[in-house]
């Protein structure tokens, strides 16, 4: 079974402090690669087609600045967060007016960047989701992302919205395996008080709602060892 996991790009020239972000984003699940120029992490934006971009200003053959103006030619939408130890205000305003979507001054603490980039990555998701249909049809499940309601053969299912939100992001990633982590990060927030068996309980719930036979369920399905995944 092939995990999908979000792809994030570091441009970074000081090798240290690189190798420490792509260790904490590793750790959280990320797939990272470095690049240690400009001009080879422009090329990298394009072969590697990241899901979030971490990009240090002062860089070699090519600076920050100028990537993330290049970038935003012809991609609107890749979250660009940028990194600098310089700490004046002007950096900010021409990183964020370039089209940069957050900003760090160095030094800064690793898991405050891996905070950021998971905000980033959820405020992206919504704004994806809201751009999509507001219907999810499978078979006889119906899905009203916008109204925030469930039909099973016609018949509206009550769900409360921690177990709705968790169907729709599960429906909006079809055939992508999440772990309990990953789930509980996602619909509860990293900041949020409780702990991953929460999601244990709402997948059951859930299967008790919509599934003809929940001990063999055929929307959310238990991929063992790793998590669970929407078969559409």
């Amino acid at each position: 079974m092939i995990i999908l996991s979000k792809k994030i790009l570091i441009i970074e020239d000081e090798q240290e402090i690189a190798e420490l972000i792509k260790d904490y984003l590793t750790v959280e699940g990320y797939c990272v690669e470095i690049a240690y120029d400009g001009l080879t992490g422009l090329n990298k934006v394009k072969s590697f087609i990241p899901d979030l971009l971490i990009l240090d200003i002062m860089l070699p053959k090519l600076s920050g600045l100028d990537i993330c103006k290049e970038i935003r030619k012809s991609d609107e939408c890749l979250p660009i967060i940028i990194v600098s130890a310089k700490h004046g205000d002007i950096d900010t305003v021409l990183g964020l007016g370039l089209g940069a979507d957050d900003y760090l001054a160095k030094p800064f603490s690793p898991s405050v960047l891996v905070a950021r980039v998971k905000a980033l990555l959820r405020r992206c998701l919504v704004s994806s989701e809201e751009s999509t249909n507001t219907t999810l049809v499978f078979g006889e499940l119906s899905i009203d992302t916008a109204g925030y309601n469930v039909l099973i053969n016609g018949q509206e299912v009550d769900l409360p919205t921690k177990e709705f939100e968790l169907l729709k992001f599960l429906a909006l990633n079809p055939k992508q395996v999440f772990s309990r982590d990953q789930l509980y990060e996602q619909i509860w927030g990293y900041d949020s008080l409780g702990e991953a068996t929460t999601v244990t309980v709402h997948i059951k719930r859930l299967r008790q709602k919509i599934e003809k036979n929940p001990a063999e369920p055929k929307f959310i399905r238990t991929v063992w060892g790793v998590g669970y995944k929407f078969e559409a």
